[in-house]
């Protein structure tokens, strides 16, 4: 668990204040499922081989909903997190999907398929943190998925700069090239 609180306290500071709100037991389960989640991203994002990391992590996974996870302090502890809280391993599939989709340099043409995207990488981790909360309601899970998906849009305009110098671009192509922009030449420039 004190792996899990440093990578959160690093990784987001927002998050890693929002968490002291949380009553004890959800936020060691909160920090142990941003830990994973980080460090997923971080596999994908930062290294040298983004399909192997990819393939690695489905790996790890498979060792975890085994109940035989690697002797890695973030994988013990989500393989606990996967037993206390009946945690689909579909969702954590979801996310490997988005993360699958930024290593293959997917783009996106549409709205529609931004939403896609966010639904995977953030709309899953707002339905694992409301499975975390005990919460089995479908209503309530889809809306926890929205919730997801939102701050992911809010997150992909804070940061188009910070994605456009890494090649990357989540806007919607058709509303840029509607707004007189073309999408390749704002990525070079």
């Amino acid at each position: 668990m004190r792996e899990c609180r440093r990578l959160l306290s690093h990784g987001s500071r927002s998050f890693h204040i929002a968490s002291h709100f949380l009553p004890q037991p959800l936020r060691e389960s909160a920090s142990g499922l941003y830990a994973f989640c980080r460090i997923a991203d971080d596999l994908v994002d930062l290294g040298t081989d983004p399909q192997g990391a990819l393939t690695e992590l489905h790996r790890r996974l498979d060792l975890i909903y085994a109940s035989t996870p690697e002797n890695h302090p973030v994988d013990r502890v989500l393989s606990q997190i996967v037993i206390d809280h009946q945690l689909p391993r579909e969702l954590l599939n979801a996310l490997l999907e988005g993360f699958e989709w930024d290593a293959s340099g997917r783009t996106y043409d549409s709205l529609e398929a931004v939403c896609d995207y966010s639904a995977r990488v953030a709309g899953a981790v707002g339905v694992m943190m409301a499975v975390l909360m005990g919460v089995t309601d479908p209503h309530t899970l889809a809306r926890a998925a929205d919730l997801g998906v939102a701050m992911q849009l809010t997150n992909i305009c804070r940061d188009v700069g910070e994605d456009a110098r890494a090649g990357r671009l989540y806007l919607p192509r058709n509303l840029l090239r509607g707004a007189g922009i073309d999408p390749d030449a704002f990525l070079q420039n």
